[in-house]
């Protein structure tokens, strides 16, 4: 098939490379000149694994192909895939939409063949609605048919979620439009991918409510967790002794400094806005986005109590910096609220992480960025893991002792055993045990 994927972002990349690596012609259009030259290259605009070799490999077979001119893609595509951002709107956290509908009405004023446009981004309810409301007054007498098809993607996993999902959602009650997705994702049925229809608008609820449910389980784990400090109970026990019913699962129960990234804050605030909007109040996702605020900065304080309440003159070294591992996302990382309550405190902040850095600086300008972990453990009267990377989970603990002033090592994801890090001669402190 013919694809069009406009948006060379997150999504749109991934999704892109992975559709044409199943064999369909797939063009992927970004408004960026710069973005689109640096993909001709072979140069990625995000880090991903395995992202830049499905790239390159798509391109040399010719199924892959990029560009900046959407008009010139829309007519002769099969499917059109919206992949743009949807971030939250200033002032009022409601999702912005303003690039699906620029998209929507360029798309509706190109439109050639019969053709179905897809919603991939993580858009509100109704936005389909809209969508097909500008497309059918933009002009075009050519059958069209919205469908919403929300992403599933865990940065640092997309490519294997992409290829091997635990399902594919397609809202839409239009039997063509049914029967041109089914052939998109044909290639995923050798998987036995379970494939879910439903209206349009349910589609667009499923990824809220999905990201929403998700963000709940981890920010009742932490909770428990410090629950557990007060009372000498360790949360990975509580994790794995809930985490065996099967009615609740062992994923997002590892407590830790809250949840950060490109879709969980923005999108259980946007299902906030949502629910006000039509008089129907979800409590408990309110709850759960005011403490995963709260949690990061606490997570600072947590550090300076370590220190015995005094951070004033110190340095404490920080390993991580990206929301979670395998990934260059600093979006509402906690690493950044962590940074700034620890200089607030009057403490000297350096940082290392694998991938994030570059990024990571013009977030935080006053934290000094190291070249390794080592490096900014050195002097430091504490280390702090923020982030959960490989290469911090098995550091050599007697070099940290050497180059750090303090052995004192906050382990914010629970990666070590604290016996272990005891025995090496360190004062230990993580999250939810004693």
């Amino acid at each position: 098939m013919r694809i069009t994927m406009v948006g060379a972002g997150y999504v749109g990349l991934v999704s892109g490379a992975c559709l044409a690596d199943f064999g369909h012609e797939v063009t992927c259009v970004d408004t960026d000149e710069g973005r689109i030259a640096r993909l001709d290259q072979g140069i990625m605009p995000i880090y991903e694994p395995g992202l830049a070799e499905l790239v390159a490999n798509n391109v040399k077979a010719g199924r892959l192909s990029f560009s900046t001119e959407l008009a010139g893609a829309v007519p002769r595509a099969q499917a059109i895939f919206i992949a743009v951002g949807t971030p939250s709107r200033r002032g009022d956290g409601h999702a912005d939409l303003s690039f699906v509908y620029d998209v929507a009405d360029e798309i509706g004023r190109n439109l050639r063949e019969p053709t179905v446009i897809v919603t991939k981004s993580t858009v509100p309810v109704g936005t389909g609605d809209e969508v097909e409301r500008r497309v059918g007054e933009a002009g075009t007498d050519v059958r069209f048919a919205v469908a919403s098809n929300p992403e599933f993607l865990r940065e640092g996993a997309a490519i294997s979620d992409f290829k091997r999902p635990d399902r594919i959602v397609i809202g839409s009650d239009d039997d063509w439009a049914r029967h041109v997705m089914s052939e998109v994702y044909r290639p995923l049925f050798l998987n036995r991918a379970p494939i879910l229809f439903t209206s349009r608008r349910s589609a667009e609820l499923i990824k809220y409510a999905a990201n929403a449910f998700l963000a709940t389980k981890i920010t009742f784990i932490n909770e428990m967790a410090d629950l557990c400090e007060k009372v000498g109970a360790d949360v990975q026990d509580i994790a794995r002794g809930i985490g065996l019913d099967n009615r609740i699962g062992t994923k997002f129960l590892h407590a830790g400094p809250g949840f950060g990234g490109s879709c969980f804050p923005k999108d259980t605030l946007a299902l906030l806005k949502t629910a006000e909007d039509h008089g129907s109040p979800v409590r408990i996702v309110e709850a759960v986005a005011k403490v995963n605020d709260t949690r990061k900065r606490a997570m600072g304080r947590k550090v300076i109590d370590v220190l015995g309440g005094e951070a004033r003159g110190k340095r404490i070294a920080l390993l991580g910096l990206t929301f979670k591992p395998n990934t260059d996302d600093m979006r509402d990382a906690p690493s950044i609220a962590i940074a700034q309550a620890l200089l607030d405190g009057g403490a000297e902040v350096v940082a290392y992480d694998p991938e994030g850095m570059d990024l990571a600086g013009p977030l935080m300008p006053q934290v000094t960025m190291a070249g390794s972990a080592y490096a900014a453990a050195e002097g430091a009267d504490a280390v702090v893991i923020v982030t959960e990377w490989d290469a911090f989970r098995a550091l050599d603990l007697g070099r940290i002792r050497q180059v750090a002033k303090t052995p004192v090592l906050v382990d914010l994801r629970n990666i070590y055993d604290p016996a272990e890090v005891r025995a090496a001669g360190f004062h230990y402190a993580s999250v939810g045990r004693q």
